[in-house]
């Protein structure tokens, strides 16, 4: 230790500071853009899931917030394929009390459905329209709902790309 002054009798002294040094490159902010970003194709059995949770979770993963490198403003999340759309569950008796409300731009122009209705006309529609509901309502939301596709059999075309199957409690 190093006397720092003197004064009359009384001698101050001060401890030398102990400087540690932080490895920096483990801090660095990882930003992705369009041709950095790896994107999978995965396929998730909607088979006597419910609809909210099943909507939710395809929301995330198509944001790709499941994934450590997420960027809020760049599609980097991957190809949802989902199956068995006609056999999602909704609990109690939402399938005939909770209507969908659409317009069809004329005068007196607004319609109603239930989903029964939707399920027996289109099922895949009601598992898109749901995951819609939980993307952002901006251009990048337009474009990262191009990357569902929902079928309503156990059967898709996608067989090409590889895709992994996903549990729904695994993502």
């Amino acid at each position: 230790m190093r006397p720092l002054c003197c004064v009359g009798i009384a001698i101050i002294y001060v401890k030398p500071l102990k400087i540690k040094t932080v490895d920096t490159l483990s801090y660095k902010t990882v930003s992705l853009n369009k041709a950095t970003v790896n994107k999978e194709w995965v396929v998730i059995d909607a088979t006597d899931l419910p609809l909210g949770r099943l909507a939710s979770r395809v929301a995330l993963v198509l944001r790709g917030k499941n994934k450590p490198g997420f960027t809020p403003h760049v599609d980097c999340g991957d190809n949802v394929i989902v199956i068995n759309a006609e056999k999602v569950a909704l609990k109690g008796d939402k399938m005939e009390s909770r209507v969908y409300t659409r317009y069809t731009g004329y005068p007196g122009g607004q319609r109603f459905t239930t989903p029964k209705e939707i399920l027996a006309k289109r099922p895949a529609e009601l598992v898109r329209r749901s995951v819609k509901g939980m993307l952002p309502k901006t251009r990048l939301g337009e474009k990262i709902l191009h990357n569902l596709h929902v079928y309503a059999g156990p059967e898709h075309p996608h067989q090409a790309q590889n895709p992994r199957e996903i549990k729904l409690n695994e993502i």
